[in-house]
């Protein structure tokens, strides 16, 4: 079994990530293995985002001009010199051991066929448990039916560089789809499976629950739309038990929290 060690590559699409981008950085330093690059994305930002990344001396900055978080990943895979592409987003904190527990994946050539995805914590919720075990069930067990495979989560995963290679031009160049699902979905058409890890665990915040809501319904219908685009007749059922439980189930986040207010308890951290 080869356990020879493979370079690393970290990318971070960032658009407009000021408030988020510097913990992120932060939790990069404190990882127990360090990655061989940090690539992060600029895609033309219009507020300190670069300016914040610039401050750190290990990251690389890529300026993508063209609009949109697949260009933006499409840049920073395509930049990315390891032989493994790790990717989480600009508002995604690690633990100290995240990258080790990827790197020791990989160290097993058995495993090097394989992409890998791990889940998420909030922190911008009220009930992070629930809400944790919630999206579990939807962002992979429902997804796993739905597509018929396991699939990944943009905010915490891995795939090799041969594997990119092998898909980068069948990738769906669109906004209005899930650049993480599609990339599953033509990952696991050309053979390579995909390995979820629950145990292997980043923090996140669900960005459109308490602001921005007018652009939750379309968001969320990104969902069965990826499906359709790739002929899933299950997107359909997708819609029915998909975004609309979800829809409705973030209305009762809303709910909670206005609620946790008025008898006294603290606003929420993050509103975004």
């Amino acid at each position: 079994m080869n356990h020879k060690r493979l370079s690393v590559s970290l990318v971070i699409p960032a658009y407009n990530e000021e408030c988020y981008i510097g913990a992120c950085l932060d939790s990069l330093t404190r990882q127990t293995k360090q990655p061989d690059e940090v690539i992060v994305i600029d895609n033309s930002s219009s507020d300190k985002t670069a300016e914040i990344a610039k401050k750190y001396p290990f990251v690389k900055l890529v300026k993508e001009p063209k609009q949109g978080r697949v260009f933006a990943r499409n840049a920073g895979f395509d930049a990315a010199k390891g032989d493994v592409i790790a990717r989480i987003d600009a508002d995604t904190e690690v633990p100290p051991n995240w990258l080790e527990h990827i790197m020791d994946f990989y160290a097993n050539a058995e495993n090097r066929l394989m992409a890998f995805t791990g889940d998420a914590a909030f922190n911008n919720v009220r009930f992070p448990r629930a809400v944790a075990w919630l999206y579990h069930e939807m962002a992979f067990d429902l997804n796993r039916i739905f597509a018929g495979h396991p699939t990944l989560w943009g905010s915490n995963m891995a795939i090799t560089k041969q594997q990119w290679l092998a898909v980068r031009k069948r990738i769906c160049p669109r906004n209005d789809i899930h650049e993480d699902l599609d990339l599953s979905i033509h990952l696991h058409a050309r053979g390579f499976k995909i390995y979820y890890d629950r145990h292997c665990r980043v923090k996140a915040n669900l960005r459109r629950v308490y602001s921005n809501r007018h652009e939750l319904w379309g968001y969320l219908l990104w969902w069965p739309r990826t499906l359709r685009v790739h002929h899933k007749k299950t997107w359909v059922i997708c819609w029915f038990f998909g975004v609309l439980i979800l829809y409705i189930l973030t209305i009762v986040l809303v709910l909670a929290e206005r609620i946790a207010r008025l008898i006294g308890r603290k606003p929420l951290i993050s509103q975004a």
